[in-house]
């Protein structure tokens, strides 16, 4: 009998697990923080003088008649920083095709709020600092969004992935707004002919998505162009990366890619050599988007590296003597503490308040107003974009030093206000949750659920499906791979949650199967249906319904009767109310698994959860 392999005593060296705990958010937080307090601590050293000689090294690069000569300062701020702002681009992109933003209903609150949390901040800080530095106004409209998730991640709900996912919405839309003002505002003066050739740079990615280029290398170049092309005019490159990211296509993984890709590996498995194996990568590498594969590649380099340098390169201000009193002394510290911890605080409250209000929309499940008010306040984390916009926004160093302590000031005060917001809502108004339910509600019950092996298993599987997911288990054999493995230790369980918005066969295919489990042949209808997930018409039902030897007159009958058609809303409404929203969803011995759901994972998973690996791990 073949097994899935888990190797159960495996542990990662310190090394790997220092590395993946720098990857989370709570890590990339941490480090962020620590960059950060490096460059304060050194700033205010008796070497101090380095660190200022040293991102005033001048680098220049030249090819032919072109020239880039800025200090390594410059660098930083723009050129690595648009790494960041092309993953955020990447981002919003998903977001608009596959994820928060696809559906009006999901990103009209947060598009509102959004939008009010941008315009309140610059109002209180124009009211505060205007008549000395009007300038600055554009420090407080940005929202660090690396450090908004890590610092919710430690101060937040333990389950927080509705709210997670409501703050990243908002913080696309607050990104946007920053960038485009970094780029139209904070920008030198332009030259016609470079902004020429980097309109051309965004044209030519707006023509590879259309034609569906997959290959990254086209778009990395043409990237590279833009940014070249932006610097050369003047605009600030942030904006040019943003853009760029908005133009790289994001689509759903197709089934009939990723079969090609297996039929590639199986070819290798059969003859390995230096070949196959280049045509299993590329095949790999076409059944995910372009989108997908550069976010997953970038993503772990601008957290651990982009985001900590650019903290040590603008965080490192020089606070001995009486400049932190002249810091607190100065207007414009208070007018960004103000615009920050207060002005995100109100406008993004504000904002969602108008639009519950006016009903666009509603918040995700799971999610209440005092988790609203928390993520709102610690929405005034401004880092990243605030120290961006207070290089580009002021002349005098006096002026950008208040700036850049009342941004860290702001970083902290909101920080606490965010902790505060969420204790209150635990303590007071019971929300100790911000994400969808993970309880199977209700549990299997062998009288009436569809059970698949040995019923009084330990180990219990639930999956909800559709019998036109391209990836649930029995398409793609995830079940049968645990049965090898567990044998009669493992029962699977199946209830029905038809996405009837997007399989339009869903809902009649879950009636053809409950209509053959009145003959006894629900599991022969199963396999049958997702054998033939292409062809789920009423005739193509019958047709099978004939092939297992059904009752034709009873099995017609049955798909008309209002019974059956209950029996599938209550499995999808059970499914609702324990947070599945599309399938696969898979509930492992009654708690909802989320991430991966191959076979190796859901193994890994299922024996991490007995008794003697939980006392083992502790140990």
């Amino acid at each position: 009998m073949d097994h899935v392999p888990v190797d159960r005593d495996a542990t990662p060296g310190p090394a790997r697990r220092l590395l993946d705990r720098l990857r989370s958010e709570e890590g990339s937080a941490l480090l962020l923080l620590g960059a950060a307090l490096v460059a304060l601590l050194w700033a205010n050293s008796p070497v101090s003088g380095a660190y200022v000689h040293l991102w005033e090294t001048p680098v220049v690069v030249e090819a032919g008649a072109l020239r880039f000569d800025m200090d390594l300062h410059h660098w930083v701020n723009d050129g690595l920083m648009v790494v960041f702002f092309f993953v955020v681009g990447l981002e919003v992109r998903q977001e608009l095709a596959l994820g928060s933003l696809r559906q009006r209903r999901h990103r009209l609150v947060p598009l509102v709020a959004g939008t009010v949390g941008v315009l309140v901040p610059a109002a209180i800080y124009l009211a505060v600092a205007g008549g000395t530095a009007p300038e600055g106004w554009g420090v407080v409209v940005g929202t660090d969004t690396a450090f908004l998730l890590g610092v919710l991640a430690l101060v937040g709900p333990a389950m927080s992935n509705q709210l997670r996912v409501f703050l990243l919405t908002l913080s696309v839309v607050d990104d946007f707004l920053a960038v485009t003002i970094i780029g139209v505002v904070y920008s030198d003066e332009v030259r016609v002919g470079p902004l020429a050739l980097a309109g051309a740079c965004l044209v030519v990615l707006w023509l590879l998505g259309r034609t569906r280029e997959w290959r990254s290398g086209p778009y990395v170049v043409a990237v590279v162009v833009l940014w070249g092309a932006t610097v050369q005019a003047g605009v600030h490159p942030s904006l040019a990366g943003m853009l760029a990211g908005l133009l790289v296509p994001a689509a759903a993984t197709e089934r009939t890619a990723v079969l090609h890709a297996k039929s590639l590996f199986r070819d290798y498995w059969q003859s390995p050599d230096a070949g196959a194996a280049r045509t299993v990568r590329l095949g790999l590498a076409r059944s995910i988007s372009v989108n997908q594969r550069l976010h997953e590649a970038l993503r772990a380099p601008v957290s651990l590296v982009v985001v900590p340098v650019f903290a040590l390169a603008n965080a490192g201000i020089d606070l001995r003597g009486d400049a932190l009193g002249a810091a607190f002394g100065s207007v414009v510290l208070w007018g960004v503490v103000a615009g920050l911890v207060v002005g995100k605080l109100v406008g993004i409250c504000l904002g969602t308040w108008a639009a519950l209000r006016m009903r666009l929309g509603g918040l995700p499940d799971g999610v209440g107003p005092g988790s609203v008010v928390g993520g709102a306040a610690l929405s005034g984390i401004g880092f990243t974009v605030s120290l961006l916009i207070v290089d580009l926004a002021f002349d005098d160093e006096a002026a950008a030093q208040a700036a850049t302590v009342g941004v860290l000031v702001a970083m902290v005060a909101s920080s606490l206000v965010g902790w505060a917001a969420f204790r209150v809502a635990r303590v007071r108004f019971g929300e100790t949750s911000a994400d969808l339910p993970v309880t199977l509600t209700p549990p299997v019950d062998v009288g009436r659920d569809h059970v698949h092996g040995n019923p009084e298993a330990p180990f219990t599987v639930v999956e909800y499906l559709d019998f036109q997911c391209p990836f649930c288990a029995r398409a793609t054999g995830t079940w049968a791979d645990l049965r090898d493995h567990f044998g009669d230790r493992i029962r699977y369980v199946v209830r029905h949650l038809p996405l009837e918005d997007v399989h339009p066969q869903a809902f009649v295919a879950a009636l053809a199967a409950e209509a053959a489990h009145r003959q006894g042949r629900f599991w022969e209808m199963h396999d049958v249906l997702f054998a033939n997930q292409a062809r789920l018409e009423l005739e193509d039902l019958r047709g099978y319904a004939a092939e297992l030897g059904l009752d034709l007159e009873r099995f017609d009958a049955d798909l008309a009767d209002p019974e059956l058609a209950e029996r599938v809303r209550s499995d999808a409404e059970s499914g609702g109310a324990g947070g599945a929203r599309g399938t696969p969803t898979f509930f492992l011995n009654g708690v909802r698994h989320r991430g991966p759901h191959d076979a190796r994972t859901l193994v890994a998973a299922l024996e991490a959860s007995t008794p003697d690996v939980s006392a083992r791990r502790r140990s």
